[in-house]
């Protein structure tokens, strides 16, 4: 299948052909308005990991199919093409979207439909709650893994005082807690933080607002757009105080929209894409991290292959991993019961149960081996592009390591990762 015909199953004004017999999965991606700059790097994510599925073999010789719409960056809009994927498509299984209000707001449409709901961005809504139907998961780390790694990181450099200046959205707004809160509970004080709506012309008067309380550290936890504007205008205003950076701005988009090295030295964290085997700590009070990054390099070379050497985004890394989930926890319920789930609450509790850290381990480099003991009914747990998934009763999983970074001119640079164990978890 050509490049130019993969990428018109998002592009292109008439729906493109799929295999009949084709299991389907759903995507709400962003492919137009403000965050369309990563909407079709994490498709290409996906369609790798359906080429590396229908490889292996598929569902007992089905072929798994990838069914894109555009969310257009647009919670209203996009809300709408999530309820085409699910009402007039009849998707039983959805991976995305980006956006947090979207997936928060399709919630009563998944229960009613008992679909699948598989979450890889980083904003997902939290999915910590027990219903008879639709099964929600969520891949990467929650605002808390986020806030308790930033807590970290400030009691590390000795601050003695916090705050925060944050987007009202609900991931920002819950990172900005957590963090807060965690810092508190480790001794920490807490100065009055500021939030702020995005989309506004200037951010004069809130950035003189939060770096007036004269705070150790200020967290900026903002997307990207907003987050160029506010560093430029901080700039402009003479740099007052600190900053730490929220996981969001982990972004190209952020880099070149901001006055050249403002941002240097400066600390983030965003989710570590090294495996918790690759990882061990290095003192007794497991203070200091060694992570290696073998797992991650090679899925970077395989999605460059793939794709004319471009390089996935972090994110893209759990689309993959989204899609891959998704399809053995179908093969294996084919297997055992020679029907595929239609269930959302079922497939949930089979994708739980197969991640078990007692069963044996398959990794994405070797999905043929993997998807072949799946359909003999062998139950395997998947190191994926991005983790070793383990999930929680609700359909989370569980992160041990967040990955500490800061910036240099025009790049990111990755630093030791960071234990992220505080003391209560959600």
């Amino acid at each position: 299948m050509g490049l130019a015909f993969l990428l018109s199953a998002s592009c292109a004004p008439t729906e493109p052909e799929h295999p009949e017999n084709a299991v389907v999965i759903g995507a709400l991606l962003p492919f137009s308005g403000s965050e369309s700059a990563i909407g079709r790097n994490l498709e290409q994510a996906m369609l790798l990991a359906i080429d590396d599925l229908n490889a292996a073999g598929g569902i007992d010789g089905r072929p798994f199919d990838l069914r894109s719409r555009d969310s257009h960056s647009s919670s209203k809009r996009g809300l709408v093409q999530l309820q085409e994927l699910l009402y007039t498509d009849r998707v039983a299984y959805v991976v995305g979207p980006e956006e947090n209000e979207i997936a928060r707001d399709i919630t009563p449409d998944v229960k009613w439909l008992d679909a699948f709901h598989m979450l890889p961005g980083y904003a997902a809504p939290t999915v910590a709650r027990s219903e008879a139907k639709g099964g929600w998961m969520r891949l990467a780390p929650s605002a808390f893994d986020v806030g308790c790694a930033l807590a970290i990181i400030a009691v590390r450099e000795g601050i003695d005082t916090v705050n925060s200046l944050a987007a009202t959205d609900d991931y920002n707004a819950s990172v900005s807690s957590e963090f807060t809160t965690n810092f508190a509970s480790s001794g920490g004080r807490i100065l009055p933080s500021v939030t702020f709506t995005s989309g506004r012309p200037s951010y004069t008067a809130k950035i003189e607002t939060a770096f007036g309380a004269r705070a150790g550290r200020t967290l900026l936890a903002a997307y990207p757009a907003t987050g160029s504007t506010i560093v430029t205008e901080w700039t402009v205003s003479g740099r007052p105080g600190t900053w730490l950076l929220g996981p969001a701005l982990r972004t190209e988009v952020l880099l070149a929209n901001i006055p050249a090295g403002s941002l240097d030295g400066y600390f983030g964290v965003s989710p570590s894409l090294s495996l918790r085997s690759e990882c061990r700590t290095t003192d007794g009070a497991e203070e200091s991290v060694d992570c290696a990054t073998g797992n991650a390099a090679a899925f970077i070379g395989h999605f460059s292959s793939r794709w004319g050497g471009e390089a996935p985004l972090p994110a893209a890394h759990f689309y993959y991993d989204g899609v891959v989930l998704t399809a053995m926890g179908l093969t294996y319920a084919h297997a055992k019961s020679g029907t595929i789930p239609s269930s959302g609450r079922e497939l949930h509790k089979i994708i739980r149960e197969l991640n078990s850290p007692d069963n044996e381990a398959a990794s994405w480099r070797d999905l043929g081996a993997a998807m072949t003991k799946l359909r003999a009914g062998v139950p395997l747990r998947y190191v994926g592009a991005a983790a070793e998934y383990d999930f929680d009763e609700y359909g989370a999983n569980r992160h041990s390591f967040m990955q500490r970074w800061t910036v240099d001119g025009d790049a990111f640079v990755d630093l030791a990762p960071i234990a992220a164990r505080c003391l209560a978890g959600p």
